[in-house]
């Protein structure tokens, strides 16, 4: 399948992923399969670049072709699951631990492969994630934090592979209960925390949380002065989060950026699309998101 490219849509969210693709070639499952070169795909968990069509006369013979392309496999299986789970058994096995937040993302490269049907494989030997799949699992605090939001900017964190500096101003928009502000108080970040609702008990008396009882589309960037962080999982329609984000960099006060776009019904691709278009900025469905995107943005 030469100058093709396959998008795997995050689970339930396949609509979305073959809206913002548009004209498709073949959909195998959750696999969206289209012509010419990678396009955006926010609502893709992984892209398999030049994936390759192959033939197969067994299962010994497709473990041997994909060990023959190179060593680290992981698949994907809408079908046939006995028959791939036997060849992915050939194949050397992939780490499946989950990540200690703060451990950079594997560097060796991670292959993706199905089975269109008994006797044909498709492989992608290079991906844009190095997560089987895209599915970014962490070793979780159950004690600390007061939900499992913080999962969310730990996974955007490690994905853009940059994250807070001790002694880092980072303002937290739509903070309670205070998931997020707990895991930057931890990377050891002064936390402004807004929101119009109280934080959780333990993580209000954390040391470096300052917290504000004030809405965040209130406050004046000008005001606030210089942060290094902006940091919103604040729920509003996908339009007044843009007013917002768009208010902060034309103050010109704040670099970085992450932000949770949250769809309220139906999602808003037009919205969406001007995220997008924001210069130096990624959008993404991150595998801890629900019906939402996160829009990040360095520099």
């Amino acid at each position: 399948m030469s100058d093709r490219t396959a998008y795997l849509a995050a689970e339930g969210y396949v609509d979305e992923l073959a809206y913002e693709l548009g004209p498709l070639d073949h959909r195998h499952g959750r696999l969206l399969i289209a012509s010419g070169p990678p396009r955006p795909a926010a609502w893709a968990a992984n892209v398999w670049l030049d994936p390759q069509q192959i033939k197969i006369a067994s299962i010994s013979d497709a473990a041997a072709q994909l060990r023959a392309i190179q060593r680290n496999w992981a698949r994907y299986t809408p079908r046939l699951y006995r028959r791939a789970t036997l060849i992915q058994e050939q194949l050397p096995a992939v780490s499946a631990k989950p990540l200690v937040f703060g451990t950079p993302s594997p560097a060796a490269p991670l292959g993706s492969w199905t089975l269109l049907d008994a006797a044909t494989m498709l492989a992608a030997p290079h991906c844009t994630s190095p997560f089987p799949n895209g599915e970014i699992r962490f070793v979780e605090d159950r004690s600390g934090p007061p939900s499992r939001a913080y999962l969310k900017l730990w996974e955007a964190l490690t994905v853009i592979g940059c994250r807070p500096r001790p002694g880092d101003m980072c303002l937290d928009l739509g903070s309670s209960p205070g998931g997020w502000s707990w895991a930057l108080q931890r990377m050891g970040a002064h936390v402004v925390s807004v929101d119009k609702a109280p934080l959780a008990r333990q993580i209000a008396r954390l040391p470096g949380i300052e917290h504000r009882l004030d809405s965040a589309f209130a406050l004046d960037p000008r005001a606030i002065g210089p942060v290094d962080w902006l940091l919103s999982d604040v729920v509003c329609y996908p339009a007044r989060l843009l007013a917002l984000v768009e208010r902060w960099l034309a103050a010109g006060t704040c670099r970085r950026f992450v932000c949770t776009i949250k769809f309220q019904g139906a999602t808003d691709h037009a919205v969406a699309r001007r995220f997008a278009a924001i210069p130096g900025s990624r959008l993404r469905h991150l595998f801890h998101n629900k019906h939402e995107l996160t829009w990040t943005k360095m520099g």
